[in-house]
């Protein structure tokens, strides 16, 4: 049965704000996004955490970003199938239809998602191992990852590791679609990856297999 409560006060307050303010202040903008389309110049692949804020990083205008987020900011492998492929969706949908330029897989700091796939990886989340998990079979896209991180010292730098390893795969990932390797061969399409420490607000961009500070 679906709910028919009306939505919560704080929300309706913030709605009427926006739409008093901000709309009014740009309703010439919001009619051309909504009669023209949109013509976003990147993807950005991000976490669902609610402390990842994309446009208040990028400081983006709407209608600027293409914006996916699922559990931990993973792009799992080309595998079609008759199964439901949200992410690999909209990575179509972006690359094929909106012709954006760039795709940026965006990682950060003390992700939930990662720090249940270093359990499962480790034998400490055993209830993720089950079938019936979403998290745990969505978490195996990084399975490849945790092996790689799994012998350095410290839980606390692994956890850091395998969160920039999610970053690493995705990318690797991305480029098994016959679309988006296409695309980058023919120069129209560029692939980044971000970390975002967001305690110190830091952002990282990767470097090989490194990660090196945006000054």
């Amino acid at each position: 049965m679906t709910s028919n409560t009306p939505l919560p006060a704080y929300l309706v307050q913030r709605y009427k704000g926006w739409k008093a303010t901000k709309y009014v202040e740009n309703k010439v903008w919001y009619k051309h996004l909504a009669e023209d389309g949109q013509h976003p110049r990147a993807m950005v692949i991000s976490c669902c955490d609610s402390r990842v804020h994309v446009t208040a990083i990028f400081g983006s205008d709407t209608g600027e970003f293409f914006i996916h987020r699922n559990i931990a900011n993973l792009v799992p492998p080309f595998s079609p199938s008759g199964d439901h492929h949200g992410t690999s969706a909209a990575v179509e949908y972006a690359v094929t239809t909106l012709k954006v330029a760039h795709i940026i897989v965006l990682g950060h700091s003390h992700c939930g998602g990662v720090n249940g796939c270093h359990k499962m990886c480790s034998g400490a989340a055993p209830e993720l191992e089950q079938d019936s998990s979403f998290v745990g079979r969505w978490m195996d896209i990084l399975r490849p990852g945790y092996d790689k991180i799994k012998d350095i010292r410290g839980e606390e730098e692994q956890l850091r590791a395998l969160e920039r390893q999610g970053v690493l795969v995705s990318m690797e990932n991305l480029m098994t679609f016959p679309f988006v390797r296409n695309a980058v061969e023919n120069e129209t399409l560029s692939i980044h990856g971000l970390w975002n420490d967001i305690g110190e607000g830091d952002l990282y961009y990767c470097d090989g297999d490194s990660f090196t500070p945006v000054t």
